[in-house]
Order: structure tokens, then C-alpha cells, then sequence
């Protein structure tokens, strides 16, 4: 049995007079992966940053970490290295146990900080415009690493993460799963002994992130590092933690064995609506041969969107398939007006009106991009507002305040949340929330709006499967109610089939096939159902 390296003891957590974590209890040892499962909005998020140190201290409780502290210098281990002298200045090691929240000493907190290093879900936190090597070298710096040895291990780090192959590409123009492992590579830098990661692959591609777990697992094991994983996908748990928790309303409703957390956090996942066949309108969207090309430093001349033709209709809700780089999210920029293509057109019915979106101006592109909402993965929430405020004043939709209620929990219900949910979270910052509450807000934010067309540009990366289940239906009964068109572009090839009339499969920039959802699904590729099956993930 390893010592244990962090216990914590009763923690509570409130926001607003509302409880969010509720007498939090359990212990990690050295070296223990502890999975941490349960739904958006369960108190995942909160927990790691307190555990971390992060944000604010906790109302009520403690973080004891229990150490080795070096009487020479700065350096800080576990406690089993006290049998070992200090590896920088040859000093001795001593036994500390560190209240993370009450310690009086700030310094103590800060080198117990730079021992422990934190993953955010869905925030890369690259040097965009630095190449990968450069990205990881800031971070050795960072930890003032020998520069005589700064390049080897640079490179070293590198290719632990299996990245040397994309060494000098500047970061910007990686995939989202490739940023995740220089991240990786960069939190590794520090040498922790302690690493937190905040659902890291909730956002890629099931293929990515199976490759992104088996990274997190050989790292864990490498380096003899302890590693909290939250998420709310049961397959990331059980790839990767040695024991799991599982969270529900705030609290600690079961701890154990993986396999036995997750099954009873998979009870009642069950979906037992139906929906009606809906008819539809006439065609709203219409594309002929377009193509957008741009030039690439590594790579010439890229093909993003080549040749593409469709229609959608009215009431219709049309996906867009295919691998990460088929060309999906840049076909949905060029819909929703915020890039033009290079050549083709694209046409979208207002009223009685065709308006031409290849067209600058406020007749023609300004006029469409009024009625157009979209979601994209990465979007954004004004910090500093409430939530009620990001549904009204923030966007520039200025209501008398009864109405401006109403009018948000109306919306609210619609991106999946439940009425007293509605009524509970209006007055919330968005830190105050969860990553999967976020992002319903963010639909909501989409949706009051009231747009003709929603584009949904992967709507389901960091929702859990039941959360998903609400969001279907709040779609499901937008298009019953409002009479709205969505098209929903994804590579979660479960969520289409629940939800898609018609589905448009994309490979290499071009649209290979259109037709019935069950239909196009049946031609995928082996490798398009391992990538796009997001319960092999």
C-alpha cells in the first residue's frame, strides 16, 4: 500500500447561498490515477480546481497534502522520498502535511503548485504562433530547467507524447488532439508529481481520444504520477483509472472499482421519447460547387472545401459527417457567413427572398447572417455577466426584465435544462457553472435569438450521455415548435442517427454522399466507425 499523498476531509463548496459540493471525503495515494465520473453540473470541475488550488478556497473543509519538504531549498516530493536526499541541492527531505487552502506560509503554497500541474477541458493554453518545440522549451524555462539540457529534453518530451513528427509546425495549425498532447507534453515539463485533468478529450474525436488516454496512462506510469481525470464519458474512466468517484448533485455517491462506479452511473440511461415524423418545408439552403482554398506554410495549397453541392430544407435538420479535417467546421463558417468561399455559391431563402451569401453587404450576406445562428465548438460566454445577462443585454437583446425572465428560462428549457434548473442558474456567473451547462447556455444564447437556421458545430463534446439526451430533444422540440432548421455538424455518429433526417458524409474537402441517415451511416468506412463512435471513446 503507498502512502497516501492527498486527503480530503469534509470539503463543501458554495456559490450564491447554493451548496455545490456537500462534505467531500476520500484520500489519493502516491502514484494513484483516481477517476472522478458524473454529470454536467455534478461538482467535477469545482473539486479539481480546489484540489489544485485554483480560484477560491473552499466554505467549509480542508486539503491536506502530505509531503517531503527540502531544509536546503525550494524543492518539494512526496513524502516516501524522505529516505532520499534532495535531488537539487543535496539537502535533507522532511515530512510536511500542507492544509492547501489554510496554509498561512504563501510560499509553501506556491512550491506545492509547481509540483503539481492542471489540463483545463477545452482551453489548449498554447503559444499559438510558436512552433511545438518552442511551446514546450517555454515551459522548461518557465521552471528555470538547465539550459544546457533545455533542447534534449524538449525533444525527449516530445516524442514521449509521439509528436517528434510535427516537432517545428507552428501550434495554431494543430489538430485539437494533437494541441492536447503538447499540452501534455508542456504540464510534463514541470516534473509533477501530481497532474489534473479536467475532462481532456471531451471535445476530440473518439479515435484522438483513446490515443490522448493511452498518453495520459504511459505518462502516469513513466513518471510515478498521481493523476485525477474528470469526465463524463465512462470509457475514459475506465481506460485510465486505478478507482473512480462518482458525483452526483455535489456529493459522493459511490467509490470504488471503475466498472462498478460507472455502471451505477450509467443507471437510467435510457431514452424513451419519440417524436413525430416531421414534414418539411421548402429548400432554405442551397449550394453549388463550392470551394475555399487557402495557403498553408508546411503545406501549400489547401483544399478545405472542394466542390461541394447540397440542399437543405425547412424544418429540416441536416448533419454533416467525416473525420476531423474532412472539412466540416469550414463548410459551416462559410454557411454561416463569417468566411466566403473561393468559388461556388451558396444561397439561403429569407422570407420570399434568395439572399446570395458570396455577397458582402447589408442587402445581401448582413441581411441572411440575422437569421443565422451558430454554435461553435469553441465558443465563449461573457465572463463577468450573469447568466441571465448573456441571454439579454450582453448579446444586445434588451427586455423589460419580467419578459427578459420569462424569455430565458423559455430558452433555457430548450437547450435541456429543467425549470427549476432554469430559475437556479440565471443569476450564476459562467464559472460558476459546469463545462456541459455552459455549453447549453451557449445554445440558449444561440436560440433566443430566434434564427431561421442553426448551425451546431459539434454540439456534443463535453456532454455527458445523458445531458446529450436532453439536448436531442430540446433540438427535437425547437424544430416541433418553432419551426426551426438545424444542421448539426459532428463526428459523434450516435448523436446523428438519433437526430438527423438526412446526413452529408465529408471526406477530404469533398461530400462524397448525401442521403437518409441510416443509409449514409451504412457506408462508413471501418475507420470512420471507430473515429466517430463516440461510445468506443
Amino acid at each position: 500500500m503507498k502512502a497516501p499523498l492527498i486527503t480530503v476531509d469534509n470539503l463543501c463548496m458554495d456559490f450564491d447561498g447554493t451548496r455545490v459540493l456537500k462534505n467531500i471525503t476520500f484520500e489519493i495515494s502516491e502514484g494513484e490515477v483516481l477517476g472522478i465520473i458524473g454529470r454536467s453540473g455534478a461538482g467535477k470541475t469545482v473539486l479539481m480546481h480546489l484540489m489544485r488550488g485554483v480560484e477560491q478556497p473552499p466554505t467549509g473543509g480542508r486539503i491536506m497534502y502530505h509531503v517531503a519538504v527540502c531544509n536546503g531549498c525550494e524543492y518539494l516530493d512526496v513524502r516516501s522520498a524522505t529516505a532520499k536526499p534532495c535531488p537539487h541541492c543535496g539537502g535533507t527531505l522532511e515530512p510536511m502535511d500542507i492544509d492547501l487552502w489554510g496554509e498561512k506560509d504563501d510560499s509553501l503554497h506556491r512550491r506545492l503548485m509547481r509540483r503539481t500541474a492542471i489540463m483545463f477541458q477545452r482551453t489548449f493554453a498554447l503559444y499559438g504562433n510558436d512552433r511545438v518545440i518552442e511551446n514546450v522549451l517555454h515551459a522548461l524555462d518557465d521552471i528555470e530547467y538547465p539550459e544546457e539540457k533545455m533542447i534534449n529534453r524538449a525533444a525527449d518530451l516530445i516524442d514521449h507524447v509521439k509528436l517528434s513528427h510535427r516537432m517545428m509546425h507552428i501550434a495554431r495549425d494543430l489538430s485539437g488532439g494533437e494541441k492536447q498532447r503538447v499540452v501534455l507534453a508542456r504540464q510534463l515539463a514541470k516534473e509533477p508529481f501530481m497532474l489534473f485533468a479536467d475532462e481532456p478529450t471531451g471535445t476530440l474525436d473518439p479515435n484522438t481520444a483513446r490515443l490522448v488516454h493511452d498518453m495520459l496512462q504511459n505518462a502516469a506510469q513513466a513518471n510515478n504520477m498521481g493523476m485525477v481525470v474528470t469526465s463524463h464519458f465512462s470509457q475514459v474512466i475506465e481506460d485510465v483509472a486505478a478507482r473512480a468517484i462518482l458525483l452526483v448533485d455535489g456529493q459522493i455517491q459511490r467509490i470504488g472499482a471503475p466498472k462498478a462506479v460507472i455502471a451505477e452511473f450509467m443507471k437510467g440511461y435510457e431514452d424513451t421519447e419519440r417524436f413525430a415524423q416531421c414534414e418539411l418545408g421548402e429548400k432554405v439552403v442551397v449550394a453549388r460547387d463550392l470551394v475555399k482554398r487557402y495557403i498553408s506554410v508546411d503545406r501549400g495549397v489547401v483544399r478545405a472545401v472542394n466542390g461541394v453541392t447540397f440542399d437543405v430544407f425547412t424544418k429540416e435538420i441536416f448533419g454533416i459527417i467525416g473525420k476531423s479535417g474532412a472539412g466540416k467546421t469550414t463548410l459551416s463558417r462559410i454557411m454561416s457567413g463569417i468566411i466566403e468561399p473561393t468559388t461556388g455559391e451558396i444561397n439561403i431563402r429569407i422570407g420570399e427572398d434568395w439572399v446570395d451569401m458570396t455577397k458582402p453587404g447589408i442587402d445581401q450576406r448582413g441581411r441572411a447572417k440575422e437569421y443565422i445562428g451558430l454554435l461553435h465548438q469553441e465558443y465563449d460566454l461573457f465572463p463577468h455577466r450573469t447568466v441571465l445577462d448573456n441571454l439579454t443585454d450582453a448579446i444586445g437583446l434588451e427586455f423589460p426584465k419580467e419578459l427578459a425572465m420569462r424569455k430565458a428560462i423559455i430558452t433555457l428549457r430548450m437547450a435541456g435544462f429543467t425549470e427549476d434548473k432554469c430559475t437556479e442558474i440565471l443569476g450564476r456567473m459562467p464559472a460558476q457553472l459546469s463545462e456541459g451547462e455552459r455549453h447549453r447556455v451557449a445554445l440558449a444564447q444561440v436560440l433566443i435569438r430566434e434564427p431561421r437556421i442553426v448551425i451546431l458545430d459539434e454540439p456534443t463534446g463535453t456532454m455527458d450521455p445523458i445531458t446529450k439526451i436532453d439536448v436531442k430533444h430540446s433540438i427535437m422540440h425547437a424544430r416541433e415548435e418553432m419551426d426551426e432548421t438545424f444542421i448539426v455538424v459532428s463526428h459523434d455518429m450516435e448523436f446523428v442517427r438519433d437526430i438527423c433526417d438526412r446526413l452529408a458524409l465529408m471526406r477530404g474537402g469533398k461530400i462524397v454522399q448525401i442521403g437518409k441517415t441510416a443509409e449514409v451511416l451504412a457506408s462508413l468506412t471501418e475507420e470512420e466507425r471507430q473515429v466517430m463512435s463516440k461510445t468506443a471513446a
